[in-house]
């Protein structure tokens, strides 16, 4: 489903652990069906010439510290690990569609990903692999949307894709405020200042510190990705 010419060569492409369960039955923690389909759109991308590499969340795993009973610390490296489960996931189906993968881990597990070298990631990437970088940065207190845009910076991406499941950035929260709008654009600062839940604040500030634009976009169709890459206007713009 080739839609045009893609408008970037290597993309940092952000995905939620729960956007992986969507549509699942109750108590699974992925929907295979659903991770198919979206490998199947990143298949394309790579068919196209774009350079991919993923950041994904664990929130279908693991979320926050069991209502604050948790020390933080461990919490956040329960959730890293999480996002290792995912990450296998994603490296699984993309390999049964004949695209090469590498698992780059923040946290050293060797037996079953690459200790993340920001040289080496590059590589791989400049050899057309898909690169899925896991355990966030390694380090806790940092949400995976910091990693994802620390990790476009690191591989010179030309813009972080964050598919989410909203379809942009609203005025308000939409489940909450009917009048609530979405909007096409917004500054970087307008986030931070109006304290919109888009993404978190360290990652809002490290773009803006960095300037790297950021689209925000619904993933409920995985064909929005091939949408974005190829310039077409779709979610909201950080810039």
């Amino acid at each position: 489903m080739n839609q045009g010419k893609p408008v970037y060569k290597r993309i940092l492409l952000k995905l939620s652990g729960e956007a992986l369960a969507r549509g699942g039955k109750p108590g699974e923690i992925l929907n295979y069906d659903f991770v198919s389909q979206i490998c199947d759109v990143i298949k394309e991308c790579t068919d196209m010439g774009v350079q991919v590499g993923i950041v994904v969340g664990g929130g279908n795993i693991w979320r926050g510290r069991q209502g604050g009973k948790m020390d933080r610390t461990r919490a956040d490296h329960m959730g890293m690990l999480a996002t290792v489960i995912n990450s296998l996931a994603l490296q699984d189906s993309l390999e049964s569609l004949g695209v090469g993968t590498r698992v780059m881990t923040a946290i050293e597990m060797k037996e079953c990903a690459e200790p993340y070298i920001r040289n080496k990631a590059v590589s791989h990437l400049d050899k057309g692999l898909v690169v899925i970088f896991g355990c966030g940065i390694g380090s806790p207190f940092f949400s995976t949307d910091t990693a994802a845009v620390l990790r476009a910076a690191e591989i010179g991406a030309d813009i972080v894709l964050m598919a989410k499941n909203i379809d942009g950035v609203y005025t308000a929260d939409p489940k909450l405020d009917p009048s609530a709008k979405k909007l096409s654009e917004i500054h970087y600062t307008d986030i931070l200042s109006q304290r919109l839940g888009a993404m978190d604040s360290t990652a809002t500030s490290f773009s803006m510190d960095n300037k790297i634009p950021i689209l925000l976009f619904g993933l409920d169709e995985p064909h929005n990705i091939i949408r974005a890459i190829c310039g077409e206007k779709i979610g909201t713009i950080v810039q």
